[in-house]
């Protein structure tokens, strides 16, 4: 999976453009987000294949800023501060975490400055958890 940065116009309907060229091009949001930060949109969407995401969008004459993979993992949504003890481990080996969203399976999807490090975190992390 795969991380899109795309950068839009603040104004009503870039969204719509956002998703209807994505959608023509077959390509499947799993997850992310869009904000304003400071006049300008910013979105992070989680697609399967971002080198179709970011032609689609290109062709659209929408800007894709970056498309990075990710570190995606599953928290135990019924055990408090899981969210705290995993990120407290990215940060003990030095990974930074620079975008966090959920995707459609209640996953946390992680985009980090270094995706090998962050993956073998978690990895690490799965791996120490008791078994339910």
């Amino acid at each position: 999976m795969q991380d899109v940065t795309i950068e839009l116009d603040n104004r009503p309907g870039t969204l719509a453009d956002m998703g209807e060229a994505l959608g023509r091009a077959g390509v499947s949001v799993e997850g992310g987000g869009a904000w304003v930060v400071q006049g300008v949109g910013v979105a992070h969407f989680l697609v399967a294949d971002g080198a179709a995401a970011r032609g689609a969008l290109t062709a659209a004459g929408i800007r894709v800023v970056v498309v990075r993979d990710v570190v995606v993992q599953r928290l135990r949504q019924d055990e408090p501060g899981q969210l705290g003890k995993l990120t407290r481990r990215m940060a003990q080996a030095g990974v930074n975490i620079e975008v966090l969203y959920s995707d459609h399976d209640h996953q946390l999807v992680l985009v980090v400055d270094d995706v090998a490090k962050g993956r073998a975190v978690a990895a690490a992390w799965m791996s120490e958890r008791p078994a339910r």
